[in-house]
């Protein structure tokens, strides 16, 4: 969640600035800030914050969000936000205020940005659509789901010592008790819940040793990643079946590479503003948009 919490907080580390940046549009002189000698009013403080590059930023991220929500609010629940807001707030516990402190983030800035994630996702999917090659290539590497056991610690040298163990008879339950790091499965013999080559929770290498493993079968060394050094058994790795039994889930899975190209994204953001027939009253931020759009499909 943490790199989530980053890009988020580059999209709204400006928010601040954007109710001042829309209230001053109208030329209001009410003051902002009095001070011996002098006052700031609000069409001062709007005329520096649009020659701004971070007042620039927030009104374009105003202008996408609000086009995203007339297109395709009706497409994102509010449980739908709640929920991924609950599974991030879930899975960090009490350290989530803290996390999201760190990047400058409260609990309503970060379901914001959960929710135009969601209307980003709905755009992606209504303006490109997978082809039949796309699905093919996918269709190779797919692996179904699968259900594991495993034990994480520090060193390699204490894996290889479990690994050892293991081969002697002793019971994978026990030694996940006795020494994984991983508090949430120690307890249950290190079972993780099931998961696919979709997933983007787990790290690419412990997937990729986890795939290659037949039922009941142990890793023979350890497998590291990020987080340490992994024992790895897998409980059930079933047939990969027919591409019909998993289009869904490839579907998604091409979908959630494209929603990482940032090209493909720029392009898609790109249609919803033309749909959405933008003009921009103030001629010092005609340009705001240009990261999307030419000026020539605004309208004066």
């Amino acid at each position: 969640m943490k790199s989530y919490m980053k890009k988020a907080a580059a999209a709204l580390a400006v928010a601040g600035v954007a109710v001042s940046l829309a209230a001053c549009s109208n030329g209001n002189n009410a003051t902002v800030v009095s001070y011996k000698g002098g006052k700031i009013t609000q069409q001062q403080y709007y005329d520096e914050m649009k020659k701004s590059q971070a007042g620039q930023s927030t009104l374009a991220n105003m202008i996408i969000n609000r086009a995203l929500e007339e297109q395709y609010g009706s497409k994102v629940s509010q449980k739908e936000v709640d929920k991924q807001f609950n599974n991030y707030k879930k899975q960090y516990g009490s350290q989530f205020s803290a996390v999201l402190q760190q990047n400058g983030m409260t609990q309503s800035t970060f379901k914001q940005n959960i929710k135009t994630n969601l209307l980003s996702e709905a755009a992606l999917k209504d303006i490109k659509k997978i082809s039949k090659k796309q699905e093919e290539s996918a269709w190779k590497n797919y692996q179904p789901k699968v259900k594991v056991q495993h034990i994480l610690v520090a060193k390699k040298s204490t894996a290889n010592n479990i690994i050892k163990q293991l081969k002697a008879g002793k019971s994978f339950a026990s030694l996940a008790k006795k020494y994984s790091l991983d508090t949430s499965t120690k307890n249950d013999a290190g079972k993780l819940p099931a998961f696919d080559s979709t997933d983007t929770t787990l790290d690419s290498s412990f997937k990729k040793a986890s795939f290659k493993l037949k039922t009941g079968e142990i890793t023979e060394t350890p497998v590291k990643s990020q987080s340490g050094y992994h024992v790895i058994k897998m409980i059930d790795h079933p047939a990969k079946g027919t591409f019909k039994e998993h289009k869904k889930a490839i579907d998604n899975q091409i979908y959630a590479s494209m929603a990482q190209d940032q090209e493909t994204m720029r392009s898609v953001i790109s249609t919803v503003l033309k749909r959405a027939d933008i003009s921009i009253k103030d001629s010092d931020l005609k340009n705001v948009l240009s990261s999307y759009i030419s000026t020539n499909n605004l309208k004066n």
